[in-house]
């Protein structure tokens, strides 16, 4: 039964991301996930109102801090979107008849942040397993797989490092299944274009391969310090923060 209700619950959100599409309105799926996040935050604006209220010597600057957080974490996530490597792209003049075709200087754009979500999404479910083993197995007091619990639970440095880890290994994945240095190189070549001071064909290659590299590990890091920052921050302050990393990086971007 429970199995079922998930089914016909995931089948509903799908129906409704594509007749969202549809409208022309914008990515389905990614409105209704934006909806249920922002639907928790004036809870949690209230709750962090109230215990201003009642205890404003203990919260009154934890909550001005918590502010100037976000506005600055939305800020860096906006820059890093945004953010791309333009390498210079120079196409050879061709002369046919009376009329000159080609010549134009133009660059090509690779973004830091190509992943996008996916790699903290990823990481999240291969980090969530052990607790999620929990649920069918109850741990002995004092045995090796609580202490396994210990160590993968939410505030644990283990965790925090073999998050970013995860994260950095599953964004250089990503991004080698998304975009081929080869193919590009061939498309440069077939459309008399070349970067300048690099020989087409294996060099352009290997020099997009390194630039590439480069970029994706800028965006691994990226993506690492906004999933770990609510977990340092929580731990820090000792307040749950609601919106992790892969809330706002999706609350940014629909917006």
């Amino acid at each position: 039964v429970i199995s079922a209700c998930f089914v016909a619950g995931a089948m509903l959100v799908v129906w409704m991301g594509n007749r969202i599409n549809d409208k022309g309105i914008g990515n389905g799926i990614s409105m209704i996930l934006f909806a249920g996040i922002v639907a928790r935050f004036p809870t949690d604006v209230g709750t962090l109102v109230s215990l201003t209220k009642e205890t404003p010597s203990k919260y009154l600057f934890v909550s001005i801090a918590i502010a100037i957080v976000f506005i600055v974490m939305i800020g860096f996530v906006v820059f890093m979107n945004e953010s791309e490597r333009r390498i210079p792209i120079q196409y050879a003049k061709r002369v046919v008849g009376r009329k000159q075709y080609g010549g134009q200087n133009t660059f090509l754009p690779i973004k830091v942040s190509m992943a996008g979500v996916l790699p903290i999404i990823f990481a999240m479910a291969f980090m969530s397993l052990p607790s999620t083993l929990e649920l069918f197995i109850t741990p002995k007091p004092g045995g090796f797989y609580e202490k396994v619990l210990n160590v993968f639970s939410y505030s644990h440095p283990v965790y925090g490092v073999l998050y970013f880890l995860l994260i950095i290994a599953f964004n250089y994945f990503y991004i080698s299944m998304q975009y081929n240095p080869l193919e590009i190189a061939n498309n440069l070549r077939q459309s008399n274009g070349s970067i300048p001071g690099i020989r087409p064909g294996k060099p352009t290659v290997d020099y997009l391969r390194r630039v590439l590299s480069k970029i994706t590990l800028v965006g691994a890091f990226f993506l690492g310090l906004i999933a770990l920052f609510p977990i340092i921050f929580g731990v820090a302050t000792g307040l749950p923060v609601a919106m992790g990393g892969t809330s706002i990086l999706i609350v940014v971007s629909v917006a």
